[in-house]
């Protein structure tokens, strides 16, 4: 007989041992807070019912520890990432047609765009951290820094929890998609407390301040490798379809020079073998990065 809500929790993680850290997250966060709300409400409309039997009660109607466990593992089937890479026929199919194919491959462009706008969301997510730091640090000496401070914690955690919904929804990574439980029935100090000295608070805050010089390499190296692919593909309708010469020729030395019109169709295979390998470094970059939002983003909980 399971005797408190701790112990329930440890033996819900045990049967989740080996899913994705993201589902053992939202599973213990979801069963704690239905515990908890329910025990305390049939606490107070029985308060001559014993603990013991309060949490059993509410047990039975929750379920026990495997019988959730095998409810979100059947949830976490059907409903995987949009952008999950699954294995398909295509996977057999020759190096050529793989190889041009990602082109038809939605996690590719999911990635790349997600190297595209990870310059914004570095700069958003640097400046509201650097920000919320200097702001927490000069109000200290007052007592309502401390409620400012505690604020900017949860709000990082929020952060990190936009970010996963844009790491899942673009590179195809399971991603937490609820916040860890915070009990209300403790007092304010012991939750600031607890938000304090949480390691997954801090984690999510480095993670915001890397993002920047992180979003920052990645787009400029997709937008170097795209602008120079699409120069390259266009350069025979510009130069022999369109007699551009100003756009199409460069000066060197004060001279100016123009490719050959023949060699423009051979820049232009080449600007299409560029912008095909772009996407396939794209996903494989994506990959990482849905590793490092994962082992940054995701609580390591111990019940």
């Amino acid at each position: 007989m399971i005797k408190s809500i701790k112990e329930y929790l440890h033996q819900l993680k045990n049967q989740l041992v080996n899913n994705d850290p993201a589902i053992i997250q939202d599973a213990l966060s979801d069963a704690e807070e239905h515990l908890r709300d329910a025990y305390n409400n049939a606490l107070v409309v029985y308060p001559n019912m014993s603990e013991e039997e309060a949490l059993a009660q509410v047990i039975e109607k929750y379920g026990t520890p495997d019988e959730v466990a095998s409810a979100y593992r059947e949830i976490e089937v059907r409903t995987p990432p949009a952008l999950a890479r699954r294995k398909t026929y295509t996977e057999k199919r020759s190096s050529f047609a793989r190889f041009f194919g990602v082109y038809a491959d939605s996690s590719a462009w999911g990635a790349l765009l997600y190297m595209i706008i990870s310059l914004g969301t570095g700069v958003a997510y640097f400046t509201w951290t650097v920000t919320g730091l200097s702001l927490s640090a000069g109000l200290m000496v007052l007592i309502v820094g401390i409620f400012v401070f505690g604020l900017f914690l949860l709000s990082v955690r929020g952060l990190a929890l936009i970010e996963g919904r844009i790491v899942e929804g673009l590179l195809g990574v399971r991603m937490p998609t609820r916040p860890r439980f915070s009990d209300k029935t403790l007092g304010w100090w012991d939750r600031f407390k607890n938000l304090f000295t949480d390691g997954y608070t801090w984690s999510a805050m480095i993670y915001m301040l890397i993002h920047l010089p992180i979003g920052v390499f990645y787009f400029s190296l997709f937008i170097s490798l795209i602008a120079t692919s699409l120069w390259a593909i266009l350069l025979p309708i510009f130069q022999v379809g369109l007699s551009w010469d100003r756009i199409t020729s460069f000066t060197i030395g004060g001279t100016s020079y123009q490719f050959p019109d023949w060699f423009t169709f051979v820049l232009a295979i080449a600007g299409l073998l560029l912008l095909t390998t772009t996407l396939h470094l794209a996903k494989t970059i994506g990959r990482w990065q849905g590793g490092l939002a994962k082992s940054m983003l995701v609580r390591k909980d111990t019940y």
